[in-house]
């Protein structure tokens, strides 16, 4: 990260002193996020689909539950006719995007079959293509870009270098910015974001975390709680905020402060902690405004597993749209027609 000069030492006390909001009254910080969310971003609700292609990962992430090392997991690749199948679908469920998610799995012959089918989503849909498949060259990504994806979801995690090292053995911090500069520069619409509540974190690496997205200019910022999963490293650590969980809606809160016009989605993490879609539905009314609803297959869902108790596991896609139309209608909102560009890239 660069050296911090004094208005950035500024920014980080503001962001420390609004994430030591004292319980009593962090609805009223709640309640400033959501208006700024309400005026910078509008009531629609963008959905993004997303389709968990391939479980596939060669690194070594020590709080994953896909990591390569985990000889538990039943690996799948999803052929491009069964993505194709779902994204065809997308539309009726009023999702105008679709986000292709896998495991980092880097090789010459992996990279060409995301291009091919990206290139077959942009040529049988309206779709616009989301991709969050991990670290890759600079060529990489002009291909894919080139092949006709709009953006690329990457997050740093942490912007602690140390913590960094302990979660990703695979790369370093510097590398992982390195790529995010390499996405910007090739033109895509670049998300990035962080785990709330890793092992070790403080409020003012937090607070780091906000700023880094800040400085930025991240056009989605993607955030949810850190969960152990139990056949990892990590497995047997907490999260730093257990005994005050409101914390994650706190950060949340602060992020869209000092991100007005970033997209900011209500990440599933949320519901795996708060069950009965509470989760979700409590980040979009503290300054998220954008829900991903899970397109996977749901003969894969079950072996799609990043963290424990994952919710909806076990619905299909159709049941997952109903479901997220209602809760969206409830919470007296309108779900977003078309794609929901980025508002800083596109003037939308």
């Amino acid at each position: 990260m660069q050296q911090m000069n004094d208005g950035m030492k500024y920014k980080i006390d503001e962001a420390l002193k609004l994430l030591c909001t004292a319980p009593a009254d962090r609805q009223a910080l709640f309640d400033r996020a959501d208006k700024i969310r309400k005026e910078h971003m509008g009531d629609e609700v963008y959905l993004r689909g997303i389709i968990e292609f391939s479980n596939v990962c060669s690194n070594k992430c020590a709080y994953c539950g896909i990591r390569a090392q985990n000889t538990k997991v039943n690996r799948y690749h999803m052929e491009a006719d069964e993505i194709l199948a779902v994204a065809k679908q997308m539309a009726g469920w009023q999702q105008g995007t679709i986000v292709l998610q896998s495991g980092e799995a880097n090789s010459p012959e992996e990279n060409k079959r995301i291009g091919e089918i990206v290139k077959r989503i942009k040529k049988e849909t309206n779709l616009a293509v989301t991709l969050s498949v991990g670290n890759r060259s600079k060529d990489v990504y002009k291909y894919w870009h080139d092949c006709g994806a709009d953006r690329y979801l990457l997050r740093f995690e942490t912007s602690d270098p140390k913590l960094f090292a302990e979660m990703h053995p695979d790369c370093t911090l510097d590398e992982r910015l390195a790529c995010l500069d390499a996405l910007r520069e090739t033109g895509y619409q670049v998300g990035g974001g962080f785990m709330i509540g890793v092992p070790g974190e403080t409020k003012e690496i937090l607070a780091k975390n906000i700023l880094l997205c800040r400085e930025y200019d991240f056009d989605m910022i993607g955030i949810g709680p850190f969960i152990p999963h139990p056949d990892t490293p990590f497995g047997n650590k907490t999260n730093a905020y257990k005994d005050d969980t409101d914390m994650f809606f706190v950060a949340v809160a602060v992020l869209r402060i000092f991100n007005p016009d970033a997209h900011i989605p209500a990440t599933t993490a949320f519901d795996a902690v708060f069950p009965g879609h509470e989760g979700r539905n409590l980040v979009l009314q503290r300054g998220a405004n954008i829900f991903m609803p899970n397109n996977t297959p749901q003969k894969y869902r079950g072996d799609y597993l990043l963290y424990p108790d994952k919710p909806c596991v076990d619905e299909d896609t159709g049941q997952c749209a109903i479901c997220i139309a209602g809760r969206i209608s409830l919470l007296g909102r309108k779900i977003g027609e078309g794609a929901g560009h980025s508002k800083k890239r596109l003037g939308d």
